[in-house]
């Protein structure tokens, strides 16, 4: 079953929904491991195509989750992985990336990215990233938990203009990026796409976002997501560990906060004024 969702478009012109579905702390245990497969199945079915994980992620287990739950609906999914900064050299990326695909049981992954900067130079990880695309191994390639100068630095090496997203930490409680990092993306209509937008659950006992689900007959989740999603040129991609989790988190796509709620969240939970460095988990 798919219904028509709110897409976003990355630069090289695939558009996907809006909310995508997070793999982190999946793939740790065997006894939870059918009720996550479920979940993604779940999410797939309902049109979250989008899925992203990452070699870290349980050391590979979430990918084998991953691989077991697309199994034989491939053409169903936008996979998205990523490879640690300790591999992103030349030789590391080719080595990491068939271990992944092994993982998931696939011949290509549909968008690749560094998971943060680390030894290697960009440019270096970057050339590797080219050349996975060129063999098929990948179909793009993107960053994670890059800020604006190093985006300016990626954008200025060769081919760096490729670059298909940013996925960084972002949610009510992390709003470091609207000085400058998303304004910059949205100008290059480079998609943010936003891990742990309800930080991991902890945003859930705010009484303003309960009054605002509440308002609209949703989660505190549900109206955590719809304020990351109001912005056009942001994915969201929260982990849906069970099917109810699931159903509460699809809400947030058929709710349109108000002003009035968008100035209540702004009293709750301030804008950024000045510069102030990228946030991690």
């Amino acid at each position: 079953m798919t219904t028509t969702r709110r897409t976003v478009a990355f630069p090289d012109g695939r558009s996907l929904c809006a909310l995508g579905q997070g793999t982190w702390f999946m793939g740790e245990s065997a006894t939870r491991a059918a009720a996550e497969i479920r979940a993604l199945q779940a999410g797939i079915d309902h049109g979250l195509t989008l899925i992203d994980t990452a070699e870290m992620y349980a050391n590979g287990g979430a990918e084998e989750i991953v691989g077991r739950a697309i199994q034989g609906r491939r053409d169903d999914v936008f996979l998205v992985s990523k490879v640690l900064p300790g591999n992103a050299s030349r030789r590391g990326v080719a080595r990491a990336c068939e271990a992944s695909l092994r993982r998931l049981g696939v011949d290509c992954i549909d968008l690749y990215l560094l998971h943060w900067r680390g030894p290697y130079p960009l440019g270096e990880t970057i050339e590797a990233f080219e050349a996975l695309v060129e063999q098929g191994k990948i179909a793009a390639w993107g960053v994670s938990n890059l800020d604006l100068d190093e985006m300016k630095e990626v954008s200025a090496l060769p081919r760096g203009d490729r670059a298909q997203t940013d996925q960084v930490l972002y949610n009510l409680g992390r709003r470091g990026i609207e000085f400058d990092l998303l304004p910059w993306c949205r100008e290059r209509r480079i998609p943010i796409m936003a891990y742990s937008p309800i930080e991991q659950g902890r945003l859930l006992h705010d009484p303003t976002l309960k009054q605002i689900g509440e308002r609209h007959g949703i989660t505190p989740a549900a109206a955590a997501l719809a304020w990351v999603l109001r912005d056009p040129g942001v994915i969201a991609i929260p982990k849906s560990a069970s099917r109810e989790h699931l159903k509460q988190n699809l809400a947030c796509l058929d709710v349109t906060l108000t002003d009035q709620d968008l100035a209540e969240l702004d009293q709750a939970f301030p804008p950024p004024k000045r510069k102030l460095p990228l946030e991690v988990l």
